[in-house]
């Protein structure tokens, strides 16, 4: 029988902890007998004196096994899903899903709501009238059939351990901690009970991850787990310095995506995109081509098909937001900086985010850009479109954004950072 004291002090003074220490901590957190200020400890020295291989797996295992464990075995598709560590204008997973269930592979993506400057895939799907994010178990596996994608919020039962950890870490500075951030992302998807998972790992001002080296770490070691629990996993680095896309927030995301499917939308959209859709595929062993799904309107068709199928209306005019805000180019010349950080900020204080668990989103909040690095602008030309429903928010909107952005007359210019830094298997 351990003790919870035993379990901090080992690991504290830098020892490995032993599979029945795992276990016992995580079921009895899970329990409620190990108390929050008890698990904060623990976090803390995880943080501060790291876990190894073993422990990591083993945490992550003892995690999936505080709850249920979905199984589509019985759908007689291969399943896979993606992950991806947020960012700013992020709406991959929107075209995403529906181009690889329109491959032939299942995708059962369970995303979550959004949290500080990076936007969450079910606010954004909430803005289409009548859509909703949570289905039963059954209602999943119906869909999967019938449509071969769902987006949906995960139930309850999967790994609640992690959801008490995860609210914990929050608010005692325990968050950074790469096992304790793997193991969170890697219990939720290795109990969901996909496949394959294909993870994209954020890197620069807008990601969780600003260095390439701590992203590399945390990819490595998520890959590590997905392999050792038997789910083909990979992973792509990509760039999160500069935000994805022509938007960021709610229901102007949802347009920028359905652009996509529609065979058109921003290139490092269409881009990101297709690249994930074909390490899916590649891992769910289909050879298909995305891009054949999207040319032919297949891709399109399954989309109208998911959001009917979750009671929303693809039809309906998504929400626009009461008032609107240009900010101008100060100068002309070419546009070398856009920086993800501060426009997610701005998004976030026009309304599209929220600062706590639970508090409500503007579906039509939100920020529009005009150029991307690279872009030649002039002097007065529309740079950004701020979107909100009160306009009192426009003033710190501005503010995150005043220097969010270069403008350089300079002919020699920096090379951009390519969208897909590495992929590691």
């Amino acid at each position: 029988m351990h003790d919870a004291v035993e379990v901090i002090m080992a690991k504290r003074d830098g020892h490995e902890l032993t599979d029945s220490q795992i276990d016992w901590v995580i079921d009895a957190y899970t329990k409620g007998v190990v108390a929050d200020e008890q698990m904060s400890a623990l976090a803390m020295a995880i943080l501060l004196r790291g876990m190894r291989r073993r422990e990591t797996a083993r945490w992550t295992q003892a995690m999936i096994d505080s709850g249920e464990r979905m199984d589509f075995s019985s759908l007689g598709l291969p399943t896979a899903d993606k992950h991806s560590t947020g960012g700013v204008g992020d709406k991959i997973t929107l075209p995403l899903a529906p181009i690889v269930a329109a491959c032939g592979v299942a995708v059962p993506q369970l995303s979550g709501r959004g949290l500080g400057h990076t936007g969450g895939t079910l606010d954004k799907l909430e803005s289409i009238p009548g859509w909703r994010a949570s289905l039963t178990n059954a209602e999943m596996m119906k869909q999967l059939r019938e449509v071969g994608a769902v987006i949906c919020a995960a139930g309850a039962g999967l790994a609640p351990a992690d959801k008490k950890l995860y609210a914990l870490r929050d608010v005692t500075g325990t968050v950074e901690a790469i096992p304790l951030i793997a193991s969170s992302i890697m219990s939720k998807k290795i109990a969901e009970g996909t496949g394959a998972l294909v993870l994209d790992v954020k890197v620069g001002s807008g990601a969780f991850m600003k260095d390439l080296g701590s992203a590399r770490d945390l990819a490595e070691t998520m890959v590590s787990l997905g392999k050792d629990a038997g789910v083909h996993t990979v992973a792509l680095l990509t760039d999160m310095s500069t935000p994805l896309g022509n938007t960021a927030g709610n229901a102007i995301e949802v347009r920028e995506s359905v652009e996509v499917l529609s065979g058109g939308g921003p290139n490092d959209v269409v881009e990101l995109t297709l690249a994930l859709a074909r390490e899916m595929l590649a891992a769910a062993g289909v050879a298909a081509d995305p891009e054949e799904a999207l040319r032919s309107g297949k891709a399109m068709d399954t989309w109208r098909a998911l959001i009917t199928a979750q009671d929303g209306d693809p039809d309906a005019p998504l929400p626009e937001a009461r008032e609107s805000e240009v900010i101008r180019a100060p100068a002309s010349g070419v546009l070398t900086r856009l920086d993800a950080l501060s426009v997610g900020l701005a998004a976030w204080r026009l309304g599209a985010g929220r600062a706590s668990q639970g508090e409500p989103v503007q579906a039509g909040a939100g920020v529009q850009w005009h150029a991307r690095p690279g872009d030649s602008v002039t002097q007065g030309q529309a740079l950004f479109t701020l979107h909100t429903d009160e306009p009192n928010r426009f003033e710190r909107a501005s503010q995150a954004l005043s220097d969010a952005f270069e403008i350089s007359s300079d002919a020699n210019l920096p090379e951009l950072s390519p969208l897909i830094i590495d992929r590691i298997s």
